[in-house]
């Protein structure tokens, strides 16, 4: 089965759009504050040449999203799906971030539980990189009912690689929730 990774993806709280190049403007708004990055494995992507690279990342793997706050119009940050693994039947949910207006508030629950109700209709495992040193987003990942399963090395578009950790969520623990 052909898996759409860059869909058009709406709940009441989000819309996932895909990223295009033309919006590097709209998203450095949000990435441009520090305090979004402090636990990231790479702190310096707030500088706009830092951002352009991941950014750049985005746009040309194909499964990157604008995430929108249906609410209020303003783009919320960022996610996307990459690494798809048709002998693993496995995908990847990351490069995830959000303006600080929205930490805490369960409006990432509510975007992670739109992108796997729709991937689980194709793969029958999802991981996530989390940066070893953001326990922010390793306990945003907990709440989700990702397990952590390893730790690796990881290569980021353009940058030197850094240590994460693998959680993993099965469809038939998503589906059981």
């Amino acid at each position: 089965m052909e898996i759409n990774i860059q869909p058009v993806l709406e709940n009441e709280n989000a819309i996932l759009i895909p990223l295009k190049e033309e919006e590097f403007e709209q998203l450095y708004a949000v990435a441009s504050d520090p305090k979004v990055w402090e636990q990231h494995p790479n702190k310096d992507r707030w500088k706009t040449e830092v951002f352009r690279v991941f950014f750049d990342g985005a746009v040309q793997s194909k499964g990157a999203f604008k995430i929108v706050d249906k609410k209020t119009g303003q783009v919320a940050g960022s996610t996307r799906f990459y690494d798809y693994d048709e002998a693993d039947d496995s995908i990847l949910i990351g490069y995830t971030f959000y303006a600080t207006a929205y930490w805490g508030t369960g409006f990432n629950l509510s975007v992670k539980k739109l992108m796997l109700d729709y991937i689980f209709q194709f793969v029958s495992k999802v991981y996530f990189h989390i940066g070893a040193n953001n326990t922010r987003s390793q306990i945003a990942i907990g709440r989700v009912g990702a397990k952590k399963v390893g730790e690796q090395q990881v290569t980021y578009f353009g940058e030197a690689p850094k240590e994460n950790f693998v959680y993993k969520i099965d469809k038939r623990d998503w589906i059981s929730k």
